[in-house]
């Protein structure tokens, strides 16, 4: 499928994703929380070491992180069958999802902050000034922001409705150099890897995107629908002349070897090509 792409290209990609100075990561519910909806204390620090990496590297790192919802439901045991249960549940699962990054990063002597957000905060240019002064303020204090939508209050009218989308905006609003969307699968495949052997990764977005969103549009009605999302935000990324890179949560050392430039993941090429910052 990345045949389609110059070689050249995808490189240059991977290496301006390497030398991005101001990063956001994006972690789904499914890697960070087990089978049961517990929130995984093993991969919520694997993915702390993970951005520590980073971290440790120079870089600006805002992590934007689902599992509230998830979170709570292992907690109280009760059901989302309703709008009222999944929101009292996140604010049951947000409590314990931030205390358990602040112990994770405290490992680090690092400290961490939370923003909650609605579309409105995107969507209002005073909002959204705001949230992007806070957060430049917490990066030059040295403490990571961790970012969720807002469950608890959020109505059908200001939902963002997936963290997927939200962290394509806040890359392109406060103008980051590269999103990584960690996954439970190792980037874009030509079906879903988990029921098709032969599925194979592509290893590169860019000119073949129509051909990538048949493939996807497909595979949405064998359970793999999860992925679409996560390519239509990556894809917006692009547009905005920014990396933007898929990848599996449990690789060990991924965002390492991504800040290395090593071939992991899809990479979502920039549109405008590479860009002079």
């Amino acid at each position: 499928m990345s045949s389609e792409l110059e070689e050249g290209d995808v490189a240059a990609a991977r290496r301006l994703a390497a030398d991005a100075d101001r990063v956001i990561v994006k972690a789904g519910t499914n890697s960070l929380t087990d089978a049961d909806s517990n929130l995984d204390d093993e991969k919520l620090d694997k993915l702390v070491d993970d951005l520590e990496d980073l971290l440790s590297r120079d870089k600006e790192v805002i992590l934007v992180s689902s599992g509230a919802i998830g979170a709570g439901t292992g907690r109280v045991g009760a059901s989302t069958g309703t709008v009222e249960e999944s929101q009292a549940l996140s604010t049951v699962g947000q409590s314990h999802l931030m205390h358990r990054y602040t112990e994770s990063f405290a490992r680090y002597d690092r400290k961490v902050a939370q923003l909650l957000l609605t579309q409105h905060d995107l969507e209002n240019p005073e909002r959204f000034t705001n949230l992007r002064n806070t957060i430049e303020t917490l990066l030059e204090w040295g403490v990571v922001p961790i970012i969720n939508e807002n469950d608890a209050v959020a109505t059908e009218e200001i939902r963002i409705g997936d963290n997927d989308m939200l962290s394509a905006a806040t890359t392109i609003g406060i103008d980051a150099d590269l999103l990584v969307t960690l996954t439970d699968v190792g980037g874009v495949y030509t079906g879903n890897p988990k029921r098709d052997p032969d599925a194979e990764r592509i290893e590169a977005v860019g000119t073949n995107y129509d051909t990538v969103q048949e493939i996807i549009s497909e595979s949405t009605s064998d359970g793999f629908g999860g992925i679409q999302t996560k390519v239509e935000g990556a894809r917006d990324v692009s547009e905005h002349g920014t990396p933007a890179v898929i990848a599996k949560s449990t690789e060990p050392d991924i965002l390492a070897k991504i800040a290395t430039a090593k071939p992991v993941g899809t990479v979502f090429l920039p549109i405008n090509g590479v860009r002079d910052d």
